[in-house]
């Protein structure tokens, strides 16, 4: 099936990628002055990713991202003011500062599973969440990410095992990313490609560039439509590269230079930015114009998270759970 996007759905595409990149960039800077609390994580190179699988979407249907998501959570509608004032630990934030960082920051309000820090163990929320529609007979969808590291624990298998079994309406993409903190993936599995696995649980897999936006639209909204027909799961494999380290204090010397090289030239902001030249949907200065008004909107969110108070010790108990 093929999944056409109007220009005005393009345009839309590359302005949450922008917007993506410009909170990233602006995160980044921001922490190495030694501004931020806590650790943070970059999300270049994955904005293609996790903006079009969650435009993918219907606003009814569950996603459970993870750190290096940062583009669906804005484009489900948590504001950049919301998720930068997180970050610095505010009341408005959020988690009303119960978590400065992109970790447990959910909204059930827009369908948002908050983030469980451990990979992969959103997975089996949202497997969860995905057989709660099949019970309640609802046309709805689980999606959720998860990585290339997080592929070869048990938990990963258990939970796509069992979203075989019940035919569960979810989606899991593996961001695969080439390394799993600094471990490389030829050094924790010997199956060059993670989306072979899933015809060992009986459901289809799917191999994705993932710095191809409207590529990994088009399988996701395949898969999403599966799910939803009742077809059961999908997994789809995003080849992709984290261009920074692991979080903001890790400098990656441990991946080659030419390897970062390589995958810089297929940047999915940059690829998708001459596609749109090429094809006449917008022109350069219409481009530019949108960029500017990502800028803008990043220093909005920074200046007013920066004005945001610091949640009352009082409250401190307040929206937290402990066995």
């Amino acid at each position: 099936m093929t999944h056409h996007l109007a220009p005005d759905q393009q345009l839309e595409l590359y302005y949450w990628m922008r917007l993506t990149r410009a909170f990233d960039e602006s995160m980044i800077a921001y922490w190495k002055q030694g501004k931020g609390i806590g650790g943070t994580f970059s999300q270049r190179g994955h904005e293609a990713i996790s903006v079009s699988a969650a435009y993918a979407l219907e606003p009814d249907d569950v996603i459970a991202p993870m750190h290096r998501d940062l583009g669906a959570y804005l484009l489900r509608g948590l504001s950049p003011r919301r998720i930068f004032a997180n970050l610095l630990g505010r009341e408005a934030g959020v988690s009303r500062g119960r978590d400065a960082n992109l970790h447990g920051m959910g909204d059930l309000e827009r369908n948002i599973i908050g983030f469980v820090s451990h990979l992969p163990h959103s997975l089996p929320v949202a497997v969860g969440a995905a057989m709660s529609f099949t019970y309640r007979k609802e046309p709805r969808v689980a999606l959720t990410f998860t990585g290339d590291g997080a592929s070869s624990t048990g938990l990963f298998h258990e939970s796509l095992n069992l979203a075989a079994v019940q035919r569960a309406p979810i989606v899991v993409i593996v961001e695969n990313n080439q390394y799993a903190y600094s471990t490389p993936l030829a050094q924790q599995t010997a199956v060059p490609d993670i989306a072979e696995r899933a015809s060992g649980y009986g459901m289809p897999g799917v191999m994705l560039d993932g710095n191809d936006v409207e590529a990994v639209y088009a399988g996701v909204r395949e898969a999403v439509d599966r799910a939803r027909a009742g077809d059961g799961p999908t997994l789809i494999e995003a080849k992709t590269m984290r261009m920074l380290g692991h979080a903001v204090h890790d400098g990656a010397e441990y991946v080659p230079a030419e390897l970062l090289a390589a995958w810089e030239e297929k940047d999915p902001i940059r690829r998708y930015t001459r596609l749109l030249l090429e094809r006449d949907v917008a022109d350069a200065q219409e481009l530019a114009e949108i960029d500017r008004r990502c800028e803008v909107e990043m220093l909005d969110a920074i200046e007013w998270a920066e004005q945001m108070p610091l949640p009352q010790a009082d409250t401190v108990t307040e929206r937290v759970y402990a066995a």
